[in-house]
């Protein structure tokens, strides 16, 4: 199982959810470009002392993520009709979340093995990404007994 950010925009987000990966032994893939320096300050204050312990694994480019890619890719997007509740997650599952301000281009889109959404109530559009991700990866190791 593995977390995957698509350029991702805010570095705090990125910070959480690196260190999310680290606590639970599930590596992090970071999509770039970023909205952000990879040295930056809020990255390491999210992440606090796990960046160090994280396996992250950097791609230039989202041609360069998909060459790398040996699991089926699993987008959470809030256009999807699927619910994360009624999929069948594999062990090497890559879990895909977009940017903050934009999600994920349609290639993104149309290159995912499964689009799935976090049900929320009507009128309310997504939550922070970070959140989605530690939802949804919770579910995942918990499907294939993956956590620690």
């Amino acid at each position: 199982m593995r977390l995957a950010l698509y350029e991702p925009d805010i570095p705090q987000n990125a910070g959480t959810l690196i260190r999310l990966g680290a606590c639970l032994g599930v590596g992090v893939d970071i999509i770039e470009p970023c909205g952000f320096l990879f040295t930056d300050k809020g990255l390491r204050r999210a992440g606090m002392d796990y960046l160090e312990l994280a396996e992250i694994a950097r791609h230039a480019s989202w041609e360069k993520f998909r060459q790398s890619a040996k699991g089926r890719i699993v987008l959470l997007t809030s256009k999807a009709a699927d619910p994360y509740t009624e999929f069948a997650f594999a062990p090497d599952d890559i879990i895909l979340l977009g940017r903050e301000s934009a999600g994920v281009p349609d290639e993104v889109h149309e290159a995912a093995h499964a689009r799935l959404r976090i049900p929320l109530k009507p009128g309310l559009r997504s939550l922070n990404v970070a959140l989605a991700g530690a939802i949804v990866l919770g579910e995942a190791l918990r499907q294939t007994k993956g956590l620690p």
